[in-house]
């Protein structure tokens, strides 16, 4: 997956905003002033996603490019290294878990 569908997709979502708050590297992605997406753009292209426990635990079992949020509670979020070894399909809808976490939708 590349920046541009990875941003297209996260801004598509209902009251979807993107700012820089942590610095140049980093795009962040939040509805209702809530964070759903931190992308790194600098190096190798991450995300940071929100994540039920059980299922955060899971992914990481599951894939090697799935680890502990970098900086965040690594109970609630994961990293997921854009790397080609999980399906576009499967990163997208991690995104929308993430966002129906943090908008309520569950």
């Amino acid at each position: 997956m590349d920046i541009v569908t990875l941003r297209d997709y996260c801004i598509s979502k209902k009251g979807a905003t993107e700012s820089f708050p942590f610095g140049d590297d980093t795009l962040v992605f939040k509805a209702d002033g809530k964070i759903f997406a931190l992308v790194n753009l600098d190096g190798d292209l991450s995300i940071n996603l929100k994540c039920d426990p059980a299922l955060a635990i899971d992914l990481r079992e599951r894939y090697s490019s799935v680890t502990p949020g970098y900086h965040m509670n690594k109970k609630h979020w994961n990293t997921v290294l854009l790397d080609g070894s999980v399906p576009d399909k499967e990163v997208l809808s991690w995104i929308d878990h993430s966002y129906d976490l943090i908008s309520g939708r569950r």
